[in-house]
């Protein structure tokens, strides 16, 4: 069983940067391919970025490439996800999500733990 626990959202100005982290526990992390889903209120859940747990290849959605940077650290097992130049369209409750190994996916139902979520409001 992992524990999945997010970590630094908050209130930011249009232009400005957040750094999420989501630290794991209860299990082997680098067994794990991670991912970052957000949800906006009255929206669907939907992926963000993704790392795969060998070799790290990383997967971004059009709409923060560029933009946002996934990695993390297996030593500290923790997920992060730097996000620049921030948008008010990113406002969303942002979440980690672990699959055991396999490829990352864009479709939530592959993943086998989920956070609780992170509040991240983008004001204009």
């Amino acid at each position: 069983q992992v524990q999945l626990a997010e970590s630094g959202g908050g209130l930011v100005q249009a232009g400005g940067s957040l750094r999420l982290a989501c630290a794991a526990s209860g299990g082997t992390f680098s067994s794990y391919s991670m991912a970052w889903f957000r949800q906006a209120p009255g929206k669907a859940r939907e992926f963000v970025a993704g790392i795969r747990w060998i070799g790290g290849g990383t997967s971004y959605s059009d709409s923060v490439k560029g933009r946002f940077t996934i990695s993390r650290d297996n030593v500290k097992n923790t997920l992060y996800l730097q996000m620049n130049s921030l948008k008010p369209e990113d406002t969303a409750v942002f979440y980690c999500a672990a699959k055991f190994k396999g490829g990352t996916s864009a479709k939530s139902s592959q993943y086998d733990y989920w956070g609780q979520g992170t509040q991240v409001t983008v004001s204009s």
